[in-house]
C-alpha cells in the first residue's frame, strides 16, 4: 500500500518548518532562487504521486502562464532532519507534467516543492511542501534449506518470494579465507528456487545465504544463514590380506567397507609402491577375494578401493605382494642329479655281467 501525506497548508507542517509560509523560508537552498511573485504557481491540489521503494513518480497540471518554460523540483529528506533544500530536477518543458525521482531510501519521508521557471532563470514561489514516504524494503527470503551429503555438491532450495516486485536473487557464499560473503550466483527469476553449488571438496561444510532484489536493484535483508556439507568418501575395506606363497599368482582378501552404500570394489595394481596403478579387476560389494595371475618371482603392489553408489572412491595405500619362483630349488636339483648318477652306474654293472 502506498503511504503518502499531503500538506495543504503550512499549519500542518508547523513543527517541521517553524510555521513559515514557504519551505524557502526555513530550509537552506543550495543557491538562493530569484523569485518572481507574479509567476503562476503549480496547483498543489493537482499533484499526485506513486511511491516505490527507491523511486517516487509525480504528476501535476501544467501552468498556463505564457512566461513559464518549465519547472524546478526541490527535495529534502525529513527523516534525517535535513535543513537543506536541494534542486533535484530542472524540467525544461512546460508541457512535461511527469517526473520520477530515483535513488531514494526505502521507508523514508521526503518533502517536495515545485516552482515554475522562466527562460531567464526566474521562478515562481514554490508549492506547499508535499510529503511522501517511500515503501519498505522487500522482506527477506524465507524457508531456505541446504541439502547435504551430496557428492562434491550442496543443493540450496527456498520458498519463492511472494512479492512480485522481486526481480532476481543473489546467492552468497562465505569465504573463510577472507572472512567475507562473496557473490556466488545471480538468478534472474523470482520463481527460480534452487541452486546446486558443485565441484566442492569432500566432507566439507559451506555457509550460504540469499538476498532478494527488486527490479530497480533495491536489496532485501539477507536470508538466514544455512550450512551444507558435502559427502565424505567411502571408508576403506578392512583387514586386507595378501598371500606370497604361490607360484604365478597372488591372492588378495579383505573385509567389507564400513560405509553402507558401497556397490563394488576395484583392484588396482602397480609395480611401484607410489604411482603407476591401473585397475585390473572390478568385483561386486559381496565379493571379498581376488586371485591375480602374475609372473613368477615378481613383486607387485595392490590397492583395494571401495566405490559407493555416487561413484566416490575410498583412498588406499598400496600393499606389496610377491609370487614365488617356479624353478626347482638348488637342493632338489642336486638330489635328482645324484639319483640319475646312481642309476647310470647300476646299468653299467649289469652290462659287464
Amino acid at each position: 500500500m502506498t503511504r503518502l501525506m499531503r500538506t495543504t497548508s503550512l499549519t500542518t507542517l508547523m513543527v517541521l518548518f517553524s510555521g513559515c509560509t514557504n519551505v524557502f523560508d526555513s530550509i537552506i537552498p543550495e543557491s538562493k532562487p530569484r523569485i518572481n511573485e507574479t509567476l503562476e504557481v503549480v496547483n498543489y491540489n493537482s499533484i499526485k504521486s506513486i511511491p516505490d521503494m527507491a523511486n517516487v513518480g509525480f504528476e501535476w497540471e501544467k501552468v498556463s502562464d505564457p512566461r513559464v518554460v518549465g519547472y524546478n523540483f526541490y527535495r529534502t529528506e525529513l527523516d534525517k532532519g535535513s535543513n537543506e533544500l536541494k534542486l533535484v530536477k530542472v524540467i525544461d518543458n512546460k508541457y512535461a507534467t511527469h517526473y520520477v525521482d530515483k535513488g531514494l531510501e526505502p521507508k523514508t519521508r521526503y518533502a517536495y516543492q515545485i516552482s515554475s521557471i522562466t527562460k531567464d532563470g526566474m521562478e515562481s514561489r514554490t508549492t506547499d511542501a508535499y510529503v511522501v514516504q517511500t515503501l519498505p524494503r522487500i522482506t527477506p527470503v524465507e524457508f531456505i534449506q541446504a541439502i547435504s551429503n551430496l557428492p562434491h555438491s550442496v543443493k540450496l532450495v527456498w520458498k519463492p518470494h511472494t512479492d512480485k516486485r522481486v526481480g532476481y536473487y543473489r546467492i552468497e557464499k562465505y569465504n573463510t579465507l577472507i572472512n567475507e560473503w562473496i557473490l556466488l550466483k545471480t538468478l534472474d527469476d523470482r520463481l527460480q528456487v534452487e541452486y546446486v553449488d558443485d565441484n566442492l571438496d569432500n566432507n566439507t561444510s559451506y555457509k550460504y545465504r540469499i538476498k532478494a532484489f527488486s527490479f530497480d536493484d533495491v536489496e532485501a535483508a539477507p536470508s538466514k544463514t544455512v550450512i551444507g556439507k558435502t559427502k565424505a568418501l567411502p571408508s576403506n575395506p578392512v583387514n586386507i590380506r595378501i598371500s606370497n606363497g604361490d607360484s604365478k599368482r597372488i591372492t588378495l582378501s579383505w573385509g567389507a567397507s564400513p560405509s553402507s552404500d558401497v556397490v563394488k570394489y576395484e583392484i588396482h595394481r602397480s609395480t611401484f609402491s607410489a604411482f603407476g596403478y591401473t585397475k585390473i579387476k572390478e568385483v561386486s560389494a559381496n565379493t571379498f577375494e581376488y586371485i591375480d595371475s602374475t609372473e613368477s618371482g615378481k613383486s607387485y603392489y595392490y590397492k583395494i578401493i571401495a566405490v559407493d553408489k555416487d561413484g566416490l572412491e575410498s583412498t588406499s595405500d598400496g600393499i606389496q605382494g610377491m609370487s614365488t619362483s617356479n624353478s626347482i630349488p638348488q637342493s632338489s636339483s642336486n638330489l635328482a642329479q645324484l639319483e640319475q648318477k646312481n642309476n647310470t652306474n647300476l646299468t653299467s654293472q649289469k652290462i659287464k655281467l
